[in-house]
């Protein structure tokens, strides 16, 4: 059996200068620092939103109820802009991210982010060196400049500035369609396994106390799913 996919190369490669021009049209004071202060070290990760819940540059948050937009900080680069629409799918937070030289962010997780979950967060490096690795499950990899990177996030992962350099990164949160299915399949995508039983949280240890529990409620929906999961239980 494969192995689940932690990060793959997408079939992408971007102009490297046309990117750095766009970095360059961007305002140096509108870095805003990232808000998981638990994750990194003080004042080495930040982050400028060019898409964002209701358009606003000053919102850097990945989640929302509310409509992403694009932000003014989006319409100062047209290459960017010509980036997103290379992707035909929906985005919802687009961001550049910056690590600052000797800068970590502590190994966490980031749950719902990875394809199975609806969420492909994809990164294309605008600078970097060798010296910058993501750490994913213990497995260093290094996201070449200009290419486009998928990352599991729901993965432990870890990122390490060791170069003189700020590693900025282009981010895309992008919603999957088959657009997108039919782009990672063909890129070598392993998908995670379905949980045995619907349900991450239900797991062979814990199954007969809840069939028992749904049987004793007595009701019509609770029986056929206690049914379910007792032919499930049952499968070799």
């Amino acid at each position: 059996m494969k192995q689940a996919t932690r990060y793959l190369r997408l079939p992408f490669d971007f102009d490297l200068a046309a990117l750095q021009v766009d970095l360059q049209r961007l305002m140096p004071d509108q870095w805003v620092p990232h808000y998981n202060d638990q994750a990194a070290e003080a004042g080495y990760w930040h982050c400028q939103a060019l898409r964002s819940p209701h358009g606003r540059s000053d919102d850097i948050l990945a989640f929302s109820n509310n409509q992403f937009l694009d932000t003014p900080l989006l319409a100062r680069c047209p290459y960017f802009q010509q980036i997103l629409q290379h992707f035909k799918c929906e985005t919802c937070a687009v961001r550049l991210m910056a690590l600052a030289p000797g800068g970590v962010i502590h190994e966490h997780t980031d749950p719902g982010t990875n394809f199975e979950d609806g969420l492909a967060r994809l990164h294309i490096p605008i600078i970097t060196d060798p010296g910058v690795l993501f750490w994913l499950d213990g497995e260093p990899i290094h996201f070449a400049a200009g290419g486009t990177w998928y990352m599991n996030a729901n993965c432990r992962h870890r990122v390490e500035n060791h170069s003189a350099v700020h590693r900025i990164h282009l981010v895309l949160d992008c919603i999957p369609n088959q657009w997108l299915t039919d782009i990672f399949n063909a890129a070598g995508f392993v998908a995670n396994p379905l949980p045995k039983y619907g349900d991450p949280n239900i797991t062979d240890a814990n199954v007969s106390e809840i069939i028992a529990e749904l049987r004793q409620s007595g009701s019509a929906a609770a029986l056929s799913l206690a049914n379910r999961l007792d032919a499930v239980r049952h499968i070799q």
